[in-house]
């Protein structure tokens, strides 16, 4: 369901913009109204904006970063502010596990690169929008986390998801008297289109592909809808967040899992 002009008159960054629950999120933003900046790595993220921008009514553009890094994170809020004047509201969508395999299969490397994907670009986010958010009088912070915070054969991945949960109540917390709000949606399984950058660019082997087959089976069995949820189902959620709809809520995580609370 579309809420026409819900955010006009707002800019809004979304990280993560160039596919999944990120690309939902800015397309339905812009939508209603929001002039969106898509961040993101992927080199195809222009035309993704270009994309959404033709449907408007609100404006998309792009910036091509590297959010697993601080000065990634500031070059996108940079590019909102030259494009738009300001940023009212920032969606951080960067994350998702690269591998899932048991814990003690995991090396110290890619324990690492598990952190840097799913909570180093929450922080590096939250942390280059403050500035631009002040100099507006205030806005929200949609942090997307995950129910994943207990789950199997992604443990990196869920104590990165649950450092994003402690990242939005603690920072709220510090920000809620300059009318800042911080808020997380933890989305559960989700379907989504085939991503067109691949979640592990080395490829899974048939061990590893056993693995995430029972992570989907924990996942599913885990939820009382028995289901994975649709993008729709995970976007809605995070943009009512987002609105001022939720002008009282800060400092909480939503759960949108089908009643698997992780």
């Amino acid at each position: 369901m579309i809420f026409p002009e819900r955010f006009r008159g707002k800019v809004m960054v979304v990280t993560g913009a160039a596919q999944g629950i990120g690309f939902g999120v800015a397309a339905r933003a812009c939508a209603e109204g929001a002039d969106v900046l898509l961040a993101d790595r992927a080199e195809f993220t222009p035309d993704v904006a270009a994309e959404i921008a033709a449907n408007g009514p609100g404006r998309a553009v792009a910036a091509v970063a590297d959010l697993e890094t601080h000065a990634g994170a500031a070059t996108a809020l940079r590019a909102a502010q030259e494009a738009f004047g300001g940023v009212d509201i920032l969606v951080t969508c960067v994350g998702g596990a690269i591998r899932m395999r048991p814990y003690a299969e995991f090396t110290p490397p890619q324990i690492e690169a598990e952190i840097r994907r799913s909570l180093m670009p929450t922080l590096w986010a939250c942390h280059a929008a403050l500035p631009h958010l002040r100099s507006r009088g205030g806005g929200t912070i949609v942090n997307v986390s995950s129910n994943a915070t207990r789950g199997i054969h992604r443990v990196p991945y869920s104590a990165a998801k649950g450092g994003v949960n402690a990242l939005t109540a603690a920072l709220a917390m510090e920000v809620a008297g300059e009318n800042i709000r911080v808020v997380a949606a933890a989305p559960g399984g989700t379907e989504a289109p085939p991503r067109r950058v691949p979640r592990n660019p080395d490829g899974d082997s048939a061990q590893e592909r056993a693995w995430m087959a029972e992570a989907v089976a924990q996942v599913t069995g885990s939820t009382m809808m028995g289901r994975y949820g649709s993008l729709r189902e995970q976007v809605g959620p995070i943009l009512f967040l987002a609105s001022e709809d939720a002008s009282y809520i800060t400092a909480s995580t939503l759960v949108v899992a089908g009643g698997d609370t992780g």
